[in-house]
């Protein structure tokens, strides 16, 4: 499959701890959850999802890591293997992981960003069809590099 090439906009809701750009052919709705500042950036046409979490930093930073990282790790089962990128913007006060998981797992994509201070936002991408590597590689490798313009573009409003 071809996908058009990805332009994007800024996502800046008010009052939100965070700001960064969205694919123009996502589209975004709210969690049922009603958390506050969690947002799904959905992309109809890949029958795809991005679910992003935020939550702030109270003294909590260690635990949200390790169930960040224990979520991927649940991913195992299924996976053949689980590559880490390290995202370091010392400028920006922006550091994270982002998990490419490899093989029949339920997702092909995860990551976490913080300030290490104040705000932790985490992300996963998800597709509404059975996990069938192969088949969702192409849509998971485009949804990847919104993951990776979403990261790059994340400013903290503090």
């Amino acid at each position: 499959m071809e996908y058009p090439e990805a332009k994007y906009i800024e996502l800046n809701e008010d009052n939100s701890p965070y700001r960064f750009q969205v694919n123009t052919d996502a589209v975004l709705t709210k969690p049922k959850n009603k958390q506050p500042y969690w947002v799904n950036i959905e992309y109809p046409k890949l029958k795809g999802e991005l679910h992003i979490t935020y939550l702030p930093v109270k003294n909590n930073l260690e635990k949200l890591l390790k169930e960040t990282q224990n979520i991927t790790q649940a991913h195992t089962v299924k996976a053949d293997g689980i590559k880490q990128v390290v995202y370091n913007n010392d400028k920006q006060q922006v550091h994270g992981i982002v998990y490419e998981v490899e093989g029949n797992a339920a997702s092909p994509v995860q990551f976490y960003v913080s300030d290490n201070k104040n705000h932790f936002l985490s992300g996963a991408v998800y597709f509404r069809a059975k996990p069938n590597y192969d088949s969702i590689l192409p849509a998971a490798h485009y949804i990847k590099k919104d993951v990776q313009k979403l990261i790059e573009s994340i400013r903290w409003n503090n």
